[in-house]
């Protein structure tokens, strides 16, 4: 979409009821309430749509991380046999495939973290929304009842109407969580030869850490 769900909740949490009210009191008219809670409606229903996507992907990472720790164990079984087999470069293929899988892990744990994040973040959304659109239908409400006795020469419809205003002024404040937009931080990034000394020393850690693994299976066939 155009604009970030999370944009569009501020910019209509944001909005000030009494302004509405007004409105429609200038213009003895209530379509502009009426289109603004349409509009609640519509983000609602588009923050729940990415709730259940960050919910699914949330799962799906969960999933993902549960075959990779069993592939974890499958690839040492594996290195154990190759090793047994005098098949030391297989064995180190198998080791090297695992911290591979073990960074991928980690990777998927980040996933899970930030769905929920986003997840929680978009109930506050829903919470907030549901919130606004109730006023919005109260302050709609009182305008329409006290247009409708003020037509007949009544006035309780206009101290109705007033009442509600006030409700709906005071709990202004709740309407004030403008939620912020998950936008991405910037990342400062190196000249050409220190990314490469990175890659160099990740490269050497790695080939470190099978190395070790190797050194202890061999250690444990000796024994």
């Amino acid at each position: 979409m155009a604009e970030s769900i999370f944009l569009r909740v501020r910019r209509l949490l944001s909005a000030r009821v009494e302004d509405s009210v007004d409105m429609m009191e200038r213009a003895d008219s209530d379509s502009t309430m009426r289109e603004s809670i349409r509009q609640v409606d519509r983000a609602i229903d588009e923050v729940r749509a990415d709730q259940e996507k960050a919910m699914a992907r949330r799962l799906q990472a969960a999933r993902q991380q549960r075959m990779f720790a069993a592939k974890l164990e499958e690839l040492t079984a594996k290195a154990r046999f190759a090793i047994g087999e005098g098949r030391e470069d297989l064995a180190e293929a198998a080791l090297s495939r695992q911290v591979d899988l073990e960074a991928q892990i980690g990777n998927l744990e980040q996933m899970q973290v930030s769905a929920r994040e986003e997840e929680d973040r978009l109930e506050e959304n829903l919470t907030a929304l549901r919130t606004r659109k109730k006023q919005m239908e109260e302050a709609l409400a009182a305008f329409t009842i006290a247009r409708s006795e003020a037509a007949t020469g009544g006035d309780g419809g206009v101290e109705s109407s007033r009442h509600i205003e006030k409700q709906v002024e005071n709990a202004e404040a709740a309407f004030d969580r403008a939620m912020t937009g998950a936008g991405g931080v910037g990342l400062t990034r190196g000249d050409a030869e220190a990314l490469n000394r990175v890659a160099e020393l990740d490269t050497l850690q790695k080939r470190s850490v099978v190395a070790q693994r190797l050194a202890a299976l061999k250690a444990d066939k000796a024994a």
